[in-house]
C-alpha cells in the first residue's frame, strides 16, 4: 500500500516538527515519520530537563560552518522572538538564565507538547516507531519504504539529526540519503563535548573530580568564558564544551581560572595581611579548597605565606591563570551535544534548504553543516531551518 501526501518529513525532532507545522499551516498534507517511539527526545532531555530552547542573542556569529553566511537567511526570517511568541501563546513560563539562554520555568515536555499541538492544529500526521528501510525517487515523487508500507510525496524533508548521542537514536541517516542523491557531506566530528586527558594527568587530577570554577579557555584565537568542571574522565562544563568545537587533536588549550581575579596581587595582599597562613589557605579565598591545595602542593611551596618570595607567588599565580594542557581527545559522539560538519551548504538553497540539484529534497537542522554554540543556538537553528523548509514546500 502506498500512502500519498504533499510532504514527508523524516525525523520528529525540533527541526522536523517545526517544518511540519510550517508546511501544515500552508494547507499541505504532511506525514512525519520517526523511528523512535516518542517524538522530541532530545528536546525532552535538554537543559537538564528544562530545555534551553533558544538564545536571545542568536545570530550568524554564533555558528560554525564552512560557509558562515549560509545560516543568515533562515535565522533572519525566523528569530528567537518568533519562537518566544509561540511559547507565550501556549502559556509556557520561561526565563532568561545567563548569556541570553532561555529556559522553561517548568519542564521541557511543555515544548514537546506545544509542538505536537501545533502539528495537530496544522493537520500534520505523526507516525512514530517507524523504521526507514529506504528512500528513492520515482517520476516526481519521493518514496520512503517502511515496514508499515510506502509513503510517497513530491517533497521530502530530512530532519534526522547528526551522529551525537546514539543512545537517543542518532544514526547518520541524513548523510546516507544526501550521498544517495549526489550531495556532498563535509567531515563530521563530535562537538560541544567533554575533553578526556592522558592517564598520567588524569590520575594527577583525580582528587579534583566534581569541582568547578569559572574559567576562560583559549584555543588558538578563540576564547570562551564560563564554568569549567573537573570530571573522572577529564574536563567538562560550559567553557570546555564551547571550546571543543574549535579544538583539534594535538591542539593545546590555555586555561585562566577565576579570570576576574588578579591572583598575584591577591596573594601578595594576603601575605601582607596575614603572613602566618599557608599558601593553600590564601588560594582558597579565590579557588575551591581542594583545587587550592592541589596547586599549592604542585608548586612546592610549604610553610607560611610570609616565607614565600615574589618569585614563588608569581609561579603559583601563573599556574592559576595560564594552565596549558593538551587534551588526549574527547568523549566522542556518546556525550556530544551536536555534530560538527554535515551536509555541504553549497548543495542547498539558503532560503529554502532545498537541494539545488535534487528538486523537492530538503535537509534541515543538525544534519546540515551549521553548528551553533552551546546555549540554545542549535535549537534556534532547528526552528529557523525547519521553518524555512516548511514555508517553501
Amino acid at each position: 500500500m502506498i500512502k500519498v501526501s504533499d510532504v514527508i518529513v523524516i525525523g520528529a525532532g525540533a527541526a522536523g516538527m517545526m517544518a511540519a507545522i510550517a508546511a501544515g499551516r500552508r494547507a499541505r498534507r504532511v506525514t512525519v515519520l520517526d523511528h523512535a517511539r516518542m517524538p522530541g527526545e532530545k528536546i525532552r532531555i535538554s537543559g537538564g530537563g528544562r530545555c534551553n530552547f533558544t538564545n536571545l542573542d542568536a545570530g550568524p556569529k554564533n555558528y560554525y560552518s564552512a560557509n558562515p553566511h549560509f545560516c543568515k537567511s533562515a535565522l533572519a526570517r525566523y528569530t528567537p522572538q518568533d519562537f518566544l511568541k509561540l511559547v507565550e501563546a501556549h502559556r509556557i513560563a520561561w526565563h532568561e538564565k545567563t548569556l541570553g539562554q532561555v529556559f522553561c520555568d517548568g519542564s521541557a515536555k511543555e515544548i514537546v507538547a506545544m509542538l505536537l499541538a501545533e502539528m495537530g492544529a496544522a493537520g500534520a500526521e505523526l507516525k512514530t516507531g517507524v523504521e526507514i528501510l529506504g528512500v528513492e525517487k520515482l517520476a516526481e515523487q519521493y518514496r520512503v519504504e517502511t515496514p508499515d508500507g510506502v509513503f510517497a510525496a513530491p517533497a521530502l524533508i530530512v530532519a534526522t539529526g547528526g551522529k551525537s548521542i546514539p543512545k537517543m537514536g542518532a544514526t547518520g541517516l541524513a548523510y546516507k540519503i544526501a550521498e544517495q542523491f549526489g550531495l556532498s557531506v563535509t567531515e563530521t566530528r563530535p562537538a560541544l563535548v567533554p575533553f578526556t586527558l592522558e592517564p598520567g594527568l588524569l590520575s594527577d587530577l583525580s582528587e579534583l573530580a566534581g569541582l568547578s570554577c569559572e574559567a576562560e579557555i583559549r584555543c588558538g584565537k578563540t576564547v570562551f568564558r564560563e564554568a569549567m568542571l573537573f570530571t573522572h574522565r577529564g574536563l567538562s562544563g560550559p567553557s570546555v564544551l564551547q571550546i571543543s568545537a574549535v579544538w583539534r587533536e594535538g591542539d593545546a588549550i590555555r586555561i585562566r581560572m577565576e579570570p576576574d581575579v588578579d591572583v598575584l596581587a591577591a596573594l601578595k595582599s594576603a601575605r601582607a595581611a596575614n603572613g602566618k597562613q599557608s599558601l593553600s589557605t590564601a588560594l582558597a579565598s579565590i579557588l575551591p579548597a581542594r583545587l587550592s591545595k592541589y596547586i599549592a602542593d604542585k608548586q612546592g611551596a610549604p610553610g607560611h605565606l610570609a616565607d614565600q618570595s615574589d618569585k614563588v607567588l608569581s609561579r603559583v599565580a601563573e599556574a592559576v591563570v595560564n594552565w596549558t594542557i593538551k587534551p588526549a581527545g574527547t568523549e566522542g559522539y556518546r556525550t556530544a551535544e551536536v555534530t560538527l560538519g554535515g551536509i555541504d551548504t553549497r548543495e542547498l538553497d539558503s532560503k529554502t534548504m532545498e537541494a539545488k540539484h535534487a528538486p523537492g529534497l530538503y535537509f534541515i537542522g543538525e544534519c546540515v553543516d551549521v553548528t551553533g554554540w552551546l546555549g540554545g543556538y542549535n535549537f534556534q537553528w532547528a526552528w529557523a531551518s525547519g521553518h524555512a523548509a516548511g514555508s517553501a514546500v
